[in-house]
């Protein structure tokens, strides 16, 4: 019979996504409202490993609902990935009488989890927080819709640049692994091309798209970048295309961290507020290592492994469409 959960602890690790703060509220006030107690970890896992954690109830996250970041701070611990720095991180847990963690991150946070687990018994229950919206499990990430309304922001600002001077933009998003923001960006944003690491496509296919936009006397040309593409980095994509068409006036803007920050969507501050609530349910009822997700408008749990190890995938469709449109 498992020990029953009288106090739930919450940490966010991995890179920060806005939304995270409304998961944290949601994981706090659902705690207090199951008369659990309910300890906030600091600085991630090497928080935890350190022992940076305090009691919180629920007037302890008023007025973050709407904040971008996240309260509980962040890191990556080098320590956290040996034994013996989760064997601290279990000894922390057992001082402060913590039962049980809802862990607020992305793949490297999952990792950690399903270890600690694994290893120490503990209940864990993973909240996707991150920009890239690359986990298996939910159709959409906390911080996604954020990103890609900065993303599609920042566009539509270097448009009006574009148009006046006939300018080609190459514009870098964040996406390592995926294409998920560059995809949906270039479609919401009207871009000429978009080049995803998902697709192998030849550097040819672009010259075909920016012959085509100038055949139909467009004015300005956006192509979108996923920083994780197969052509390598954008400036060397500029300069090739520079060297090909030296008519052609194009500019390199990289967004960076600029789509991680800022207040979160309505769309982000209801879905971490669903998830949060979510996961310290699931835990009372017995769920463990696994993550909370939406599918199709629904609560899912996945298995943390089996949200790390598959891969989410990229909308076709809608790639389909931007060629269509993108004329």
């Amino acid at each position: 019979m498992n020990k029953p959960i009288k106090t739930i602890g919450v940490l966010t690790s991995g890179g920060d996504s806005p939304g995270m703060n409304a998961a944290i509220r949601a994981v706090i006030r659902t705690s207090t409202f199951y008369n659990k107690r309910v300890f906030g970890i600091y600085e991630g896992y090497q928080g935890m490993i350190e022992g940076q954690v305090k009691e919180l109830n629920a007037r302890s996250v008023k007025n973050i609902l709407n904040r971008g970041g996240t309260i509980l701070k962040s890191s990556r611990s080098e320590e956290f990935r040996t034994k013996e720095g989760r064997k601290k991180a279990f000894e922390q847990l057992k001082k402060h009488e913590i039962d049980a963690l809802v862990l607020i991150g992305g793949n490297g946070t999952f990792t950690g989890a399903h270890l600690f687990f694994e290893e120490f018994g503990v209940p864990v229950l993973g909240v996707p927080g991150t920009i890239d919206n690359d986990l298996y499990g939910t159709d959409y990430t906390i911080g996604f819709d954020s990103a890609t309304n900065v993303v599609i922001a920042c566009i539509d600002k270097l448009r009006d640049t574009a148009e006046s001077h006939n300018r080609l933009f190459f514009i870098e998003v964040m996406g390592r692994d995926s294409g998920f923001i560059a995809l949906r960006a270039a479609l919401a944003s009207g871009a000429l091309d978009v080049i995803l690491p998902e697709e192998s496509t030849p550097l040819e296919d672009l010259y075909r798209e920016l012959e085509r936009g100038t055949e139909n006397k467009k004015t300005n040309k956006m192509v979108v970048v996923a920083e994780g593409n197969h052509l390598g980095s954008t400036f060397e994509i500029a300069e090739k295309v520079r060297q090909k068409y030296p008519e052609l006036e194009s500019k390199v803007t990289i967004l960076g961290h600029l789509q991680r920050g800022g207040a979160p969507s309505c769309y982000d501050r209801v879905l971490a507020s669903q998830l949060g609530v979510a996961a310290v349910e699931g835990l009372l009822n017995g769920k463990t290592d696994v993550m909370a997700g939406m599918v199709k408008g629904e609560i899912a749990y996945t298995f943390l492994q089996k949200a790390i190890s598959n891969k989410a995938v990229l909308d076709t469709e809608l790639l389909r469409i931007s060629k269509i449109l993108s004329i």
